[in-house]
């Protein structure tokens, strides 16, 4: 019982000791999406421009690796409709409407590991790993955007939610299409 406290304890502290720009423990554990909770908006900031960076990287090298031309269309449409949403949400907390950190720059440790084991690959085992990371990455920004766009917080962050979550439903779709 000791053990629990302490741990949840140190928990707690760790989690008040993050910088801004980190999510919460709930939301990087998983805890939050498997009980169907909204994410805390700067979660929600952070974790939409992680996806959309990640999106937008890892489909560049698919246009230059990947040996299958399906998966290189998919990949343009994921640039060009990830580039504008990330232009958006910048926009979104730009305007200060919400006191929010700005949307990181640069990927976090656990996306970059993501990309960094796609830059080691090239043409059918590349494909492979591409595909199936999109289903799984459009999954969690669907899981996200349905999330925050039901009980979100911040109203214009809630719309943008609500307005994108079609298009990221359809880009599970593409990428689900894609390993068939």
């Amino acid at each position: 019982m000791k053990i629990a406290l302490l741990a949840s304890t140190a928990l707690l502290a760790m989690a008040a000791a993050a910088p801004s720009l980190a999510q919460s423990i709930p939301e990087k554990t998983g805890v939050n999406q498997a009980l169907a909770i909204a994410p805390k908006t700067q979660d929600f900031v952070t974790l939409a421009a992680q996806s959309d960076m990640l999106e937008i990287q890892s489909s560049k090298l698919a246009l230059q690796k990947s040996d299958n031309d399906k998966t290189k269309t998919f990949a343009q449409k994921m640039i060009d409709d990830h580039t504008k949403t990330s232009t958006e949400l910048k926009d979104l907390v730009a305007s200060g409407k919400a006191k929010l950190s700005p949307p990181p720059a640069s990927l976090d440790k656990s996306h970059q590991a993501k990309l960094d084991k796609l830059t080691k690959l090239q043409g059918k085992d590349f494909t492979k790993q591409y595909d199936d990371m999109q289903v799984s990455a459009h999954k969690d920004a669907v899981s996200l955007f349905e999330r925050y766009g039901k009980d979100g917080d911040d109203p214009d962050l809630k719309a943008f939610a609500g307005k994108t979550l079609p298009k990221l439903q359809e880009h599970l779709k593409m990428a689900q299409d894609l390993e068939k």
